[in-house]
């Protein structure tokens, strides 16, 4: 097996043109710089099997970003070894300040071979667009947002301020018509703004109709309706949970899921000292807003209401007692960290990495059915 030749190419990726290098085998492998090819599939093809014909095994890598996940596909197709890199965990010397397309390339082959660094999920195309999919709405539900602030706003410069607490109610939307303007400009202006909002809030009902059509004929369908038996868990929840978090099998205890969603404490600690700050705010964002939103709902007593029996009486039960231990242990929490005195949005960030660890049982256990 003397003449047997391993590689490992870095490839660093663009919209146009990728920077190929290539990485021998062995500690002192040489490591050379393949060149600039066209991003473009057929082009890919061509080089990926010129680069194979030279040795008996290839490995290929490159950094996650918005050219997404094609070349990966394509990599696998032609029977490669592939790994999507996570760019935030690659490791990077602090002095150096240069950055070019084949420097980056060189170091992913570099890096590749000497295993250092951390593949991403890769999802399938199905599970692929159902997160396109929950993306698209998330983006609507903030274009909602700016929308209503515009005229929240506006309303306060000429200081008219709705005499009731709830807003954008059927009332709300009939003061807004009933507002008087001097000029006609702000009155077109105003009428202007709330159209807007009313075009950003039916797509997003569009949206939330869509994710509900597609979501029974989904792989991930039995993990989605097994995490509504949790409270605060409804479908937009769940299958944001599902599309962001994918396999959960991957993660080997809820800690890891709780860290990989950045709801862990920061630790900075040396020798004696053990210092603990707030939680990392690492990983998924979205799935992490959305948690702790959740966890507002554990500030009532446990109890199940007529929509959650429903989801309860579908469920195997094992997940309904998952479920209820689940209410049960989060509202005494909710209620313990109050009567410390505890900020309430401290309270519900603990709620919601508590909340992770059920969910992971909940998914595991659908899984398994």
């Amino acid at each position: 097996m003397a003449d047997y030749r391993e590689a490992f190419v870095g490839i660093d990726v663009a919209k146009l043109r990728n920077a190929i290098a290539i990485a021998d085998s062995g500690r002192e492998g040489e490591v050379r710089f393949f060149g600039e090819v066209d991003a473009s599939d057929e082009s890919m093809r061509r080089v990926i099997q010129r680069i194979a014909t030279k040795f008996n095994r290839v490995y290929f890598c490159y950094e996650a970003g918005p050219t997404g996940y094609g070349l990966y596909r394509l990599i696998r197709s032609l029977g490669h070894e592939c790994m999507v890199v996570a760019p935030s965990l690659i490791p990077r010397k602090p002095g150096d300040r240069v950055k070019t397309n084949r420097r980056d390339a060189l170091a992913l082959a570099r890096l590749l071979r000497a295993g250092e660094l951390t593949a991403v999920w890769v999802p399938d195309e199905g599970h692929e667009a159902m997160r396109d999919l929950v993306r698209a709405r998330a983006a609507a539900v903030e274009t909602l947002r700016v929308h209503r602030q515009h005229v929240s706003a506006f309303m306060l410069k000429h200081g008219r301020i709705y005499p009731r607490r709830k807003g954008w109610s059927m009332r709300y939307l009939r003061w807004l018509q009933e507002q008087p303007f001097d000029h006609p400009a702000h009155q077109i202006a105003l009428q202007e703004m709330v159209e807007a909002v009313r075009v950003s809030k039916e797509r997003v009902e569009r949206l939330e109709d869509v994710i509900e059509e597609f979501v029974p004929t989904w792989s991930l369908a039995p993990i989605v309706r097994a995490l509504q038996t949790l409270r605060g868990v409804e479908l937009i929840v769940a299958v944001t949970f599902a599309t962001e978090v994918g396999d959960v099998q991957r993660f080997e205890s809820p800690r890891q899921l709780m860290g990989y969603l950045g709801l862990v404490p920061g630790e900075r600690s040396t020798g004696e000292t053990v210092r603990r700050g707030g939680i990392t705010k690492a990983g998924n964002g979205r799935v992490r807003h959305m948690l702790v939103e959740s966890a507002w709902t554990y500030r009532h007593p446990p109890r199940v209401g007529a929509k959650k029996l429903y989801r309860l009486e579908q469920a195997p039960p094992k997940v309904r007692e998952i479920a209820w231990k689940a209410q049960t242990r989060l509202t005494a929490r909710y209620r313990m960290l109050s009567g410390r005195g505890k900020r309430t949005t401290v309270v519900c960030t603990a709620i919601a990495r508590e909340l992770v660890g059920f969910m992971w049982a909940v998914a595991r256990e659908a899984q398994a059915i």
